[in-house]
């Protein structure tokens, strides 16, 4: 019987409950069976080298089994055990031999949401059979080592904890660790652009189509025909033509009576997948029973030529048709037969040899297209006062009188007046959202509240309505005649001098210096105004390289087949959608796409469907989502190709599963060095969002009718966007609702950022208590120094932290930031949280009591959570300054500390403190409006938000 050996070998930095020390011991648990290793006794530190012993009763079940590690202080006789940290190791990350077997550090995770736990623990583990067991451990269920040496590693980090120098861990937070099936992979596929120049990681631009796998296509263009003879007895032609190769065939469309068509057609075969040496281009006659043969072209594809972008496309030839037995037959065809690859510019629009079974009508659903959103701006409406709006009957008294204005599928109202007079004042600001061009109109209509009685209404063309580019003078109000709807109605009426007319005054604008948000603003992927004259100048290129999948999910189980997956990215206003390959789990695209890079601190995302319009699907079919990703610009390092295979994480009601892998390359090219940097220091937005600030009530509305504008118009599109595949790119559903497990998470991410302080405040506890006296000797010189030349203070500060990030640049992370399951506490979530987060708001439970008291909790506590996690944002990017996640704005910083540094070693102290207080201090006149350099180079830093399954 095979046997589990978990080698426990010691454990750093534990948190006493009762005092500063503990007694602690393991507990193993596997497979309905459990250890313990001795206990050591008054020590934070403990060290036991034991190994534990369980049968593995089912070895083919072993890898789905889990491996619960518990550490405990034992307590007096009596009295329960103290939880000091636990570990959950899968039997997936278990090795199959003693020699294989490494040791591991994990960190200790906590029992419950209020739990504090510190520290990690050494652990080994690996399986061994029973002969091994015989001949190493024979007689022994538990080993205890008590003189045995430590492996050198492992005892030079314990020596090191000890020394009481462990401030350095500071600088290192432990790594999330997280399940290998949900990790990112790096991959090396064969891309041209790999010419490595060096070690440095950096790669050479050799051409324009080089972040994909270069698949080669033979290439059918079939233009028209000219002299066909006529077939029927009427003398009638319905021509069309059939390329076949082997058993893929591909046909035209048939033109009715017609001796002369023109196609303008192309085909594409994969090289790769051809079956024969012949290319057959035939020429046929539509018929009800049976087509008729009316002439053919044969081509031996080894002799097919040889094209390669960016040579200017080949031109058609005209081709005399041959009957069957090869005779020269009446007309002739107009065709391009050439070898290329993906990059050629018939292959977006060509039909493809894996579509053969794909109607005309749904062949242009596979295909890859380009789509531009709208150009979205601000439409405001100041209501300001009425005048003279008299009801209908005038015994009634004044009316409550409010405001409803429409635009555009958008409607919103003004609160009542405050006194019910004829003259109302509202004095109240509506905002819309209005796309390019300006075809809608404006409809505002004054009502009675409490009679319901419209009592006037005026439409307006919002092409007329000014724009205003800056926070300049804004336009004058008009006063607007209102009309009875009744009175509107007839064009007589209308054209009739009106000697009494209620009136309306407002102020109408369109504001294009904003950035209308219409994606999360800490997923946005466009930062630019709506005004182009306000626009920044491009800083770089982003290449994206949609190279394949693998391992999707069946999503066509039912209909007897597997997935009809393709590809839709987004960055900026530019979206791509990738051309469909039917009935496979393991699609090949290699498709390149490219944009202009504003600024760095943007994401890009990409996500995957299922094409549910592929075989005469009903058009209210919805095309079924596969997973998405995210990828921050500024987290990636300038002219370096990273291809890695990123998994698919989708979490349902039932947990967190994967969807598949997609591997993608990806390349960010800077082509101006100075503009980029620049950027670090300026706001975020637009300048018109901090002079005029948008109330923050509005923010999540307008995103949403921002993004029901691009959905509508890009669903209009030949062939259409899916609106569910818009929403799911833009969209964060229920981001803003209760989940126990988000909380937990972002409540996680908060305790990790204080235990850095901790750790700094028990070094310095232990450099008072003199617990290792080199150290605090170190202090007290150095303490000594500052005291005696207070202006060393700040230059050594700003020192310090240049040689830490040059330091940490050693460590910097070399891949591009992923979901990171452990961190969003998805990997063992408890169905019942699952259950809680997937209910729909308002509940669905029965007792009304219950019901409103659970909305009210899930409602508070969600924007508990987001209070939370915007202050874990905030802190790891206080953390990021060093950490090389964003190389530039690392590399700013420490340049700046150099800087600094010199400048206070020649500037006295003193001048410095008084240049700097009087600059802190300075006068309202002297300010800004605008954030300061700091605060917009510390909001452009990157946080571990980017790596949350949300």
């Amino acid at each position: 019987m095979a046997k589990l050996v978990v080698h426990v070998l010691d454990a750093a930095g534990l948190l006493s409950k009762h005092a500063h020390s503990a007694n602690p011991f393991v507990e193993v648990h596997f497979d309905h069976q459990k250890q313990r290793t001795l206990t050591k006794h008054t020590h934070l530190h403990p060290y036991w080298n034991e190994k534990l012993l369980f049968n593995i009763s089912d070895p083919k079940a072993f890898p789905d089994n889990t491996i619960d590690v518990v550490v405990y202080s034992e307590r007096k006789s009596g009295h329960c055990p103290d939880f000091l940290g636990r570990v959950r190791i899968s039997g997936m990350s278990v090795t199959l031999s003693e020699q294989d077997a490494d040791f591991q550090r994990y960190p200790l995770d906590k029992r419950g949401l209020f739990s504090n736990v510190k520290g990690d623990i050494g652990i080994r583990m690996y399986v061994i059979h029973d002969h091994e067991s015989t001949n190493k451990d024979k007689g022994v269920k538990t080993f205890h080592s008590i003189g045995a040496k430590r492996p050198p590693s492992v005892g030079t980090r314990m020596d090191f904890a000890r020394t009481g120098l462990s401030v350095m861990t500071v600088k290192h937070l432990p790594i999330q660790m997280q399940s290998p099936e949900f990790a990112l992979v790096e991959t090396s596929p064969p891309l041209p652009a790999r010419l490595q120049s060096g070690y440095s990681g950096k790669y050479k631009i050799i051409s324009t189509y080089d972040m994909v796998e270069q698949m080669h296509f033979l290439y059918v263009n079939v233009v028209k025909a000219q002299d066909l003879p006529a077939m029927d007895i009427s003398g009638r032609l319905d021509p069309y033509v059939e390329v076949k190769v082997g058993n893929y065939k591909g046909v035209t469309k048939y033109l009715e009576k017609n001796q002369n068509p023109i196609w303008k057609q192309s085909f594409a075969f994969p090289k790769e997948k051809l079956q024969a040496n012949l290319l057959e281009v035939t020429v046929k006659d539509k018929d009800l029973v049976k087509d008729d043969f009316v002439g053919k072209v044969v081509f031996h594809i080894p002799e097919v030529p040889l094209r390669v972008p960016p040579d200017s496309p080949l031109a058609p030839q005209w081709y005399k048709l041959v009957d069957k037995e090869g005779i020269k037959a009446e007309g002739e065809v107009m065709l391009a037969v050439w070898m290329g690859t993906q990059a050629d510019e018939s292959f977006p629009d060509a039909w493809h040899s894996d579509a053969h079974s794909i109607s005309h009508g749904n062949l242009a659903n596979t295909r890859s297209k380009v789509y531009f959103s709208p150009k979205l701006y601000y439409l405001r409406a100041h209501v300001i006062e009425g005048q003279d709006l008299i009801p209908s009957d005038k015994s009634k008294p004044p009316p409550d009188a409010f405001v409803r204005i429409q635009f555009c599928n958008q409607g919103k109202v003004t609160r009542p007046s405050q006194m019910r007079v004829i003259n109302p004042i509202w004095n109240e600001e509506l905002m819309f959202v209005a796309s390019d061009p300006f075809e809608d109109f404006i409809i505002i209509t004054v009502e009675d509240r409490g009679t319901g009685e419209i009592l006037g209404r005026v439409i307006i063309p919002s092409r007329e309505i000014p724009q205003r580019i800056e926070s300049t003078k804004l336009p004058d109000a008009r006063w607007y005649n209102l009309h009875h709807p009744s009175i509107a109605q007839t064009e007589e009426t209308e054209k009739k001098k009106e000697k009494f007319s209620s009136k309306i005054h407002v102020r109408l604008w369109i504001d294009s210096g904003y950035h209308v948000l219409d994606e999360p603003t800490h997923f946005s992927s466009d930062l630019q105004p709506s005004s182009k004259i306000l626009r920044n100048n491009s800083i770089g290129v982003l290449d994206l390289g949609i190279l394949s999948a693998r391992n999707l999910l069946p999503m066509k189980n039912k209909e007897g087949r597997t997935t009809d997956a393709y590809c839709v990215a987004k960055y900026g206003n530019k979206w791509v959608r990738t051309r469909t390959l039917l009935d496979t789990l393991a699609p090949r695209w290699n498709e390149q796409y490219t944009w202009e890079v504003y600024d760095p601190c943007t994401v890009i995302t990409i996500g995957v469907f299922d094409n549910a319009h592929t075989n005469g699907s009903k058009e209210d079919a919805k095309d079924q989502r596969i997973g998405k990703i995210r990828i921050r610009l500024s987290t990636l390092e300038t002219d370096k190709i990273y291809t890695h295979s990123y998994p698919l994480l989708v979490l349902h009601p039932s947990g967190l599963k994967k969807h598949g892998e997609l591997q993608l390359a990806l390349r960010f090219t800077c082509t101006s060095w100075a503009n980029m940097l620049t950027l670090y220091g300026k706001p975020l937005l637009p300048k018109m969002h901090y002079l005029q600030p948008i109330p923050v009530r509005h923010i999540e509305l307008l995103r949403f009718q921002a993004m029901n504008i691009v959905a509508a118009r890009l669903s209009r599109a030949e062939p259409p966007l899916p609106r569910e595949a818009v929403e799911y790119i833009l969209l964060d559903v229920d981001y803003h609702m209760f989940s126990l497990r988000r909380s937990k998470a972002n409540f996680n991410r908060v305790m990790s950022l204080l235990s850095g302080a901790t750790a700094i405040y028990r070094w310095f506890n232990d450099v008072c208590i003199w617990r290792n006296p080199n150290t605090t000797c170190l202090v007290h010189v150095l303490f000594l120094i500052l005291v005696c030349y207070p202006e060393l203070i700040l230059p050594t500060i700003f020192l310090y932290l240049f040689v830490i990030g040059i330091w940490n640049y050693r460590f910097r992370p070399r891949y591009p930031p992923h979901l990171n399951t452990r961190l969003s506490q998805a990997e063992h979530v408890h169905p019942d949280e699952l259950d809680e987060e997937f209910d729909s708001f308002p509940t669905t439970k029965h007792m009304d009591t219950v019901r409103m008291r659970y909305d009210r909790l899930r409602s508070v506590a969600g924007k508990m959570q987001t209070v939370v996690g915007d202050l874990a944002t905030q802190v790891e990017r206080a953390q990021a300054i060093l950490g090389w996640r964003d190389p530039r704005a690392t590399a700013l910083f420490i340049i700046y500390s150099l800087m600094w540094a010199a400048f206070m070693y020649v500037t006295p102290f003193q001048v410095a403190a008084i240049l700097i207080g009087l600059y802190i201090l300075r006068h309202p006149r002297f300010r800004r409006n605008f954030p300061s350099v700091p605060v917009n180079f510390f909001k452009r830093l990157p946080s571990k938000a980017d790596m949350m399954l949300l």
